[in-house]
Order: structure tokens, then C-alpha cells, then sequence
């Protein structure tokens, strides 16, 4: 049984995993409200929170099982906040000591790599290693607020990154989108709320791609030439026509996320596609993706809404499902954290 704690950023979130039946529990404190007025994430703050509520988390999870039933806590090392990190990990490390068992140390963005398949696992807990390895090689597509990366699983579980944004990750360019609109916060579901009422070509932005033969993305220049768009509107007009600008700007970005998709699919030999992080929970994202996945002959699959933000039950899965592969910090009391932690490292 393997007791996981999550604090990247604002989410204080603690999970338990038992590889015969999955994910026992989940239990999570969301910070939204408190950071709704700041537009943003105060550090600070969020630090604060999680020293608050991870003594109540945990509690709730061993109202579950006993302390004696884990036999492993893993934790979020990286990347993330700093502040917030340490929070996860001293708590982490004293769990450990208290009830004499290891601590382990994960990658927050491996842990998003492998969330697609928590719910493979979950269908058939016994079966997983062998239909796990009929989907390898693979790729995968981390799009969330901080990151936006491509990047395989190979046969033996192996994590590389072909690609990442040259600036703004996708989430952050929907999420500053949505601020220059005047929505609110978080700004990526209020963008697709509005977008699914509005006409997608009804503002003509530019494609936020990188060079057209790379694999890399970039987000910042959409981001000005929706500023600019904007200015040369009246107030009047940028209320009633905002269901457009939205449709239109998120086609700007997912256009980007699927031709680079496509274009690392038709580089390599894959088996299966994944979709990860917080903007995968966008449904529009969602269906273009598999149409270009069922084009290419693969299986597609996507991590389930609960697991696509900041939550512990992907890291209690990637500490699992990467036993083997050197995917995780085995140095226990001696681990630190690592605020800039690459998707390629444990």
C-alpha cells in the first residue's frame, strides 16, 4: 500500500494506492477561492494551506486503513514551488519515520505521463504489466498550465522528451487569454465555456507554432496578437462578440497542439497516444486528438478528469508503475526537493 502526498503548487492532496485494487482513496484541499482575487497563485499562501490541511488529509486516509497497511510513502519532489514542495516532502519524510517505512521521491510531470493509464489499471489490476506493454512505444501530450510537452514511453518504461514550448505553456496562454478577456480565474474552463457558443473563425489569429519542421511549440506571439485584437475593439463589441474571440483563440492553440502531435506521430513508430494535464480536459482538444489518433491506427486514451490536475493519486500510481524502470528518488531521508525538475529525470 503506498500512501501519496501532492503539493506542486495549490492543491493539498493526499492518495492511497493498493496494486491489487488501485486507488483506494483520494482526498484533496482545493485552494481556488483563495487565490481567485490574486489572479494567480501566491506562494505564501499556498504553502500556508498545505501546512493547514495535511494533517487533516492524512488523518482521513487512515481512517481508511490502518498506519501498519503502508509500506511506502511516495511524494512530489518536482517540479513545482519550492515552498510548497518542502511542505509535501517534511511531511512526507516524518510519515515515514514515524511508521519505519521508505520514502520516495517522484516527478510531478512523469506522474501526468503515466496518468492515462491509471484507468487501465483500474479495469484489470492483475493484467496490467502485460496489456500496459502492448501500448509501448508511446506517445504522450502533457498540455497543462506550466507545461506543454511531447515526449515517449518506451518499452521499458523509459520517459524522453522530444518537445516542449520555447515560452508560455498552452494552459498558461489560455489561462492569460482569458484574463485579457475579462474572465475569471482559472481561465482555461471560463475560454471553453464560452468557446462551444462561438464561431471559430470568426477571428483570424496567427498559429501559435514554432518552426513549421519543428516539433517545438510557442504561445506568447498568440497571446500579443489577441492584445492587439483587442485594442482595436470597443468595450461594446468585445462583450457581445466574446464567445467568438474565445472559439477562435482556442483553435489558435489546440491547431498548434494537433499538428505537432501529427507531425511526432508521423516521425515514429507508436502504439498508442496519450493525453495528460489540465487542458486535456477539454473536450474539444479531446476529439481532435483521437480523430488523429484512429487516422494513425493507434488506441487513444486520456487521463480521467480527477487525475489531469495537481492530484496524489497519479503520483501513488507513477511510484508504482515506475518500480522498475529508475523513474523514481529511491534516497528516502536524503532526498531534497527540485523546484525545476525536467520531465527526463526521476
Amino acid at each position: 500500500m503506498i500512501l501519496a502526498l501532492e503539493s506542486s503548487c495549490d492543491e493539498t492532496a493526499v492518495a492511497l494506492f493498493d496494486p491489487v485494487r488501485g486507488i483506494v482513496g483520494e482526498w484533496i484541499h482545493s485552494q481556488i477561492a483563495l487565490h481567485e482575487s490574486y489572479g494567480g497563485v501566491v506562494p505564501d499562501l499556498a504553502s500556508r494551506e498545505h501546512l493547514q490541511h495535511f494533517g487533516p488529509l492524512v488523518a482521513r486516509a487512515l481512517a481508511t486503513v490502518p498506519a501498519s497497511a503502508i509500506t511506502r510513502v511516495a511524494v512530489t519532489r518536482g517540479p513545482g514551488l519550492a515552498a510548497c514542495l518542502a511542505m509535501g516532502l517534511s511531511t512526507a519524510k516524518s510519515l515515514g519515520l514515524a511508521w519505519g517505512v521508505p520514502v520516495v521521491g517522484v516527478n510531478h510531470l512523469r506522474a501526468h505521463a503515466f496518468s492515462p493509464f491509471i484507468s487501465l489499471h483500474a479495469a484489470n489490476p492483475g493484467e496490467f504489466d502485460a496489456a500496459f506493454a502492448t501500448l509501448l512505444p508511446h506517445l504522450g501530450l502533457l498540455v497543462s498550465g506550466g507545461n506543454t510537452a511531447l515526449f515517449t514511453i518506451d518499452e521499458q518504461r523509459n520517459v524522453r522528451l522530444l518537445a516542449s514550448t520555447m515560452d508560455d505553456a498552452a494552459g498558461e496562454a489560455l489561462d492569460k487569454g482569458a484574463k485579457l478577456l475579462g474572465l475569471g480565474y482559472p481561465g482555461g474552463p471560463q475560454v471553453e465555456k464560452l468557446a462551444r457558443d462561438g464561431n471559430a473563425t470568426a477571428f483570424a489569429f496567427p498559429k501559435a507554432v514554432a518552426q513549421r519542421a519543428s516539433l517545438e511549440f510557442s504561445f506568447s506571439g498568440l497571446k500579443t496578437s489577441l492584445r492587439y485584437q483587442l485594442e482595436k475593439l470597443t468595450p461594446e463589441v468585445i462583450a457581445s462578440r466574446r464567445a467568438d474571440l474565445c472559439a477562435s483563440y482556442q483553435r489558435a492553440v489546440f491547431e498548434s497542439l494537433v499538428r505537432k502531435s501529427t507531425l511526432a506521430l508521423e516521425r515514429g513508430a507508436y502504439r498508442s497516444f496519450g493525453l495528460s494535464g489540465g487542458v486535456a480536459n477539454n473536450r474539444t482538444l479531446q476529439t481532435e486528438l483521437e480523430k488523429v489518433t484512429r487516422e494513425h491506427g493507434i488506441s487513444f486514451h486520456r487521463a480521467q478528469p480527477q487525475h489531469t490536475g495537481d492530484n496524489a493519486g497519479m503520483i501513488a500510481f507513477a511510484a508504482w508503475a515506475e518500480r522498475e524502470a529508475g523513474g523514481v528518488d529511491a534516497r528516502g531521508y536524503a532526498m531534497e526537493i527540485e523546484p525545476s525538475l525536467p520531465l527526463a529525470l526521476a
